[in-house]
């Protein structure tokens, strides 16, 4: 799951060797913590927050398939 939100980003930034994802176990969800260069945070998050909605969707979807809840944190 990590390898899907790393290659999804590193497609959307200008910096993809910028791109950082870390995975938080947790006991019901897992977290994926994505970290990009500060001058692609808003192509990762998207106009209204439509891009990181979608890589959300996508998450989910896949975690359905792995019987597992993902989220995903964008961080500065």
């Amino acid at each position: 799951m990590k390898d899907l939100v790393e290659a999804i980003a590193k497609a959307l930034v200008d910096h993809p060797e910028d791109v950082q994802v870390n995975a938080v176990a947790g006991e019901q969800v897992t977290v994926l913590e994505l970290r990009v260069h500060p001058e692609d945070l808003g192509k990762v998050i998207g106009r209204q927050g439509r891009t990181a909605k979608s890589i959300r969707t996508l998450l989910g979807a896949a975690g359905m398939k792995l019987k597992k809840r993902y989220t995903l944190e964008i961080l500065e």
